[in-house]
């Protein structure tokens, strides 16, 4: 009995353990899981503290780490091919460890276009807006986004940003032309990266001389490739843009061949003014406009233009030097009665040179990165670009390409050196500043043999580094003689606001009849209605250029013409069929576009109109044209083309 009682006290007792024991197991395991969760949340926090580090904008961490891992990357991308492509992503990603932007897999992710392998024959785009150079190539890795519960917390960027290559942020010339410009006006293409949006720069170069002409694009501090691992291994951009507009460059430099102006420029000096205007603003910078004042006289107003005109020098302090610089001030001064100012962007801010050159008449420099600030001078200005000896001008044309932009309305001079006495070299320097001391000597000494640097690719050309870094004596009776016979061809520019460039449209109604003579004789009667918009347009005069060529012939007969209907009769023949180009031009060499395309019924005279253009290169001409095929007795093609 006893035992039965103490084996029952004893089952009682392992009972109340046992339950002891569960309620601790119990209490540590949901405090485990609050721990769990309670570091989740810290972790959380902590993140979008990170997140919140890089922008003003506030971000539900949860809700973005939800996307990604549900919906996964998304892309949409315009352009055909890689060297014209720029791609919008949503919660494109970015690895600091590896260095390699990470593209999540979900069954909501989108990949438009979606190449397959393509994407890497060479890559998805340019980073950069110099065209197909395999340093600025930029593509993407593959991950499921199941893959992201064993990978870190990503960081997420709330900002929309711009992500992009600058091409060489140490020198001026290729701020302007290869970044600054093509990063405005690819912000301007997509509206919300407007000034809120932050640029992220991926070359990998650190801030360099000019980093603040950058920070005038938008209100946001743009990121470099090494501030990014300051964030975490994983960040991800919630929406960003990926890529720059190539539309406003106007020079290539040389990578496939010889530097000079590209081939198929896109981009006016409206565009270019435009865009000058807005750096202004920003820099605080209000151009000095001339404006005509109520109650003066002719005479009054040309003195006050007179003594508000000033030139601008360049001066350089340590290579590519102007020995006599002062004695060529003081020539200039002479001259042209003017004051001359120098301006060194060794000693002076950015924003006050620009101030200066924005109101000057003439700028003088020797060639070199600070003449892009060219852009910045009033219309009617003088660029005058200075060469060291043996270095070709025809040859380094960044800026006489851009004086010469439509729309730019700049003059252009360029001088150079042909006297090598007024020359120093500097062998001894670096190479990179024009030494040779580095290379063989049968090699030094046909450089300085050489009277002309020949036609090159770039860019480590040492005969052209050892020419252009020369310091220059300038021979003053020579270069005011070049400046003065270059002035003369100047072209006077009118004081009232320039205007853009307008093309008529198509031209309306186009009609043909075919008659036949004899068995040897044709004629064909041509006629239309002026495109509709040339009623308000202030137009002088308008003639209409017709080309006739036989077709399988590679000759054409070529007509001007001021009416708007001929009937031609000339090397006519019956039984052929004619290609018949026709365009019209308002007197400035500007020509008509999009024209209409009449094909007949084979069994009347009357036509059935349709609108067509078709593009063909020929020369550098802008040619439109009406494309029409009459047949009676006679087969006569009047084709609508659009010759570039």
């Amino acid at each position: 009995m006893r035992a039965s009682v103490a084996g029952c006290r004893m089952s009682v007792g392992a009972l109340l353990n046992g339950l002891l024991v569960s309620v601790v197991a119990a209490l540590l395991w949901k405090y485990s899981k609050l721990s769990e969760h309670a570091a989740m949340l810290e972790e959380e926090l902590h993140m979008t503290r990170q997140s919140q580090e890089l922008s003003q904008a506030r971000i539900d961490y949860h809700v973005a780490l939800q996307a990604l891992q549900e919906h996964g990357t998304r892309m949409v991308c315009s352009g055909k091919m890689h060297t014209d492509r720029i791609c919008r992503f949503d919660y494109l990603c970015y690895c600091s460890e590896a260095e390699e932007f990470v593209f999540f897999h979900s069954n909501s992710s989108v990949m438009l276009p979606n190449l397959g392998s393509r994407r890497f024959q060479p890559a998805l785009l340019d980073l950069s807006s110099v065209e197909d150079h395999n340093t600025q190539y930029f593509n993407f890795l593959e991950l499921p986004a199941a893959t992201l519960k064993f990978m870190p917390k990503p960081v997420f960027v709330p900002d929309v940003t711009l992500i992009l290559n600058r091409f060489n942020p140490d020198n001026l010339m290729h701020v302007f032309h290869d970044d600054l410009l093509p990063a405005f006006y690819t912000m301007k293409q997509y509206s919300d990266l407007d000034d809120e949006a932050r640029l992220v720069f991926m070359e990998g170069w650190g801030e360099g001389p000019h980093f603040d002409l950058y920070r005038l694009l938008s209100s946001k501090q743009p990121l470099l490739k090494e501030q990014l691992k300051n964030f975490g291994k994983l960040m991800c951009f919630t929406k960003s843009y990926v890529g720059l507009s190539k539309m406003t460059t106007w020079y290539q430099y040389g990578f496939v061949q010889p530097q000079g102006p590209k081939a198929n420029m896109l981009v006016s000096g409206n565009e270019i003014r435009q865009f000058a205007k807005a750096l202004m603003e920003k820099m605080n910078i209000t151009r000095v406009e001339e404006m005509e004042k109520d109650g003066g006289s002719a005479e009054d107003e040309k003195e006050k233009e007179k003594r508000d005109e000033y030139i601008v020098v360049f001066s350089r302090s340590t290579t590519r030097l102007i020995l006599n610089e002062a004695e060529l001030i003081m020539a200039l001064a002479q001259e042209f009665q003017m004051r001359v100012v120098t301006v060194s962007l060794e000693e002076q801010s950015f924003p006050s040179i620009v101030q200066v050159i924005s109101g000057a008449s003439m700028l003088v420099s020797m060639h070199g990165a600070q003449l892009i600030t060219s852009l910045f001078l009033p219309r009617g200005a003088t660029v005058v670009e200075l060469f060291p000896f043996a270095v070709n001008p025809e040859q380094y044309t960044p800026y006489k390409t851009l004086a010469s932009l439509p729309g730019m309305d700049l003059h252009y001079v360029s001088w150079r050196n042909t006297k090598e006495e007024n020359t120093i070299t500097h062998p001894d320097r670096p190479w990179e500043q024009g030494g040779i001391a580095h290379l063989e000597k049968d090699e030094q000494e046909r450089i300085l043999a050489s009277k002309d640097v020949p036609r090159h690719l770039c860019c480590r050309n040492p005969e052209w580094l050892f020419r252009i870094y020369q310091d220059t004596l300038v021979d003053i009776p020579s270069f005011l003689e070049l400046l003065k016979e270059g002035m003369k061809t100047k072209p006077s520019l009118k004081k009232s606001k320039p205007a853009s460039t307008v093309h008529p449209g198509r031209v309306r109604e186009p009609q043909c009849q075919t008659s036949v003579q004899t068995t040897n004789e044709a004629k064909l009667t041509v006629s239309w209605q002026i495109p509709w918009n040339l009623k308000y347009l202030k137009v002088r005069e308008v003639k209409y250029e017709v080309w006739i060529q036989e077709q399988g012939e590679n000759t054409y007969m070529p007509y001007i013409l001021p009416q708007q209907n001929y009937t031609f009769s000339e090397n006519i023949k019956p039984f052929t069929t004619y290609l018949v180009w026709v365009s019209g031009s308002n007197g400035h060499g500007r020509i008509f576009h999009l024209w209409s395309l009449c094909l007949p019924f084979r069994s009347s005279n009357t036509a059935n109109f349709i609108t067509n253009s078709v593009n063909v290169p020929v020369s550098h001409v802008s040619i439109s044209s009406v494309f029409k095929e009459c047949q009676m007795f006679v087969s006569y093609t009047f084709k609508d083309t659009t010759l570039m």
